[in-house]
Formats: C-alpha cells, structure tokens, sequence
C-alpha cells in the first residue's frame, strides 16, 4: 500500500485504539477480596473500576481521540508532530496500564481504604486477601498498542499523504447583493437600523433622493429647479 493511502487507516486506527483505552478504563479491572478478619463486606469480592486501578487512562484516551481529527485535517510538517504526539500518547498508556498490572495490590489500595478505612500503601497491602485481574487492562494494552503502531505509520508516511481537496473561501458582500440581503431581514431589524442611523445623524432619505431616474436637484416642492427646465434655456 502506498503512502498516499495510509491516511485513513491511521487515523482510524488512532480512533479505535483511544476508543479501547477509553472503553478498559470504564469497566472493572480487579476482583478484590479482603481478608476475612476485618470489618464489614470482608471476604466478598469488590469490583474495582479501571477509573480507580489506573485513573490516567481517561486523559490518554481522549487526548488520543482529539489526535485524530487532528491529523486529518493538519498539514504534512505538523502530522509529523503528531505522529509523534500518539507515540508518546500510545507509550503512556502502556506504562501505566503496565505498571497497574505489574503491582495490582497498590493498584486497588484505593478501593481497600474505601472498603475498610484503613489508609496507607503498607496498611491496605496487609488486608488484602487476593486480587484477579480481568481481561480489561489487557484491552487497554492493546489500545496503547495500537496508538504506537498509528503513530508511527504517520510519523513515517505523513508528509506524502493527499492534501485536503476542500477549499475554503470567503464570500463578501458586494454592493448590489445588499439590498436583496436587506430585504431578506426582518422589518424589525431594519427598523432598529433605521434608528441607529438617525441617531448618527444620517438622513435615511437621502437614498429616496439618490435612486436612478432621477436627473438632477430638486426643490422642496419635488418640482425641477430652472436651470434644468424643460426647455434647458437659463431664465
């Protein structure tokens, strides 16, 4: 496949591996048994959310879906910095869904101080009877994965991708389109333009006066001065 062809693969690899990120920091992470000498719920299994295990993984996630949109739209010298922004991005999410599943008792002290009040890392560590991790924070590592491999693609192949075929231009208004547009607005708008004018003293009859057709001065009375009678003549 050509470089030219990557783009929209990459970024929609860069939108499912921050939608899997997202979707393991959402769901359980850790089964959580706590010794069965302490207090109330102890022995029972405690569900521990991926928000609690490992809370970084949200701002990851979201900064890489913010990537995408990004890329598509960038131009090639920044997509190089962006490429290397998910790089960074995908590394992140794997050290910290990596340390989580390296040390899950420190990972759910949190949710054992919720359980018993005990705080402290040593403290909860001593109450904890057995943790299970579930498939999720896999999910997450395969969601950092993938922000690497996506960001890599368009560190590599970014600068010879497409340019955008849409323009944008802008369109002003031109002298003759400003009365239709004017007629178009309602008669209140344009009676409060109306108002706005008098108060800065301009006369809005004076575009009565100016309209064509009309082939010179008038007098108070709407009837032609006598330099420009009929006849022409200068009395």
């Amino acid at each position: 496949m050509s470089a030219a062809r990557m783009k929209l693969p990459s970024i929609v690899a860069t939108i499912i591996g921050a939608g899997f990120v997202l979707l393991s920091w959402s769901q359980t992470w850790f089964e959580l048994v706590i010794e069965a000498s302490t207090a109330v719920g102890a022995g029972e299994a405690i569900a521990v959310a991926g928000g609690v295990a490992s809370p970084a993984l949200a701002a990851l996630g979201l900064a890489g879906l913010a990537v995408a949109p990004a890329i598509a739209i960038a131009g090639p010298g920044i997509r190089i910095v962006l490429g290397m922004l998910e790089i960074v991005l995908g590394g992140c999410v794997l050290l910290a869904a990596g340390l989580t599943l390296a040390d899950p008792v420190s990972a759910v002290s949190a949710a054992v101080t919720e359980a018993t009040g005990v705080a402290g890392a040593a403290p909860t560590a001593e109450l904890v009877a057995s943790v299970a991790a579930t498939f999720w924070p896999t999910l997450a590592l395969v969601g950092g994965v993938i922000l690497v491999l996506g960001g890599l693609v368009v560190l590599v192949t970014g600068s010879r991708w497409p340019a955008s075929s849409r323009r944008y231009s802008s369109a002003r208004l031109s002298a003759t389109d400003r009365p239709a547009a004017d007629a178009e607005r309602p008669a209140s708008d344009r009676a409060i333009d109306d108002w706005d004018g008098l108060s800065r003293g301009d006369d809005p009859t004076d575009d009565a006066r100016s309209t064509p057709g009309a082939t010179g001065p008038a007098d108070d009375d709407g009837e032609p001065t006598a330099d420009e009678s009929p006849s022409g003549a200068n009395r």
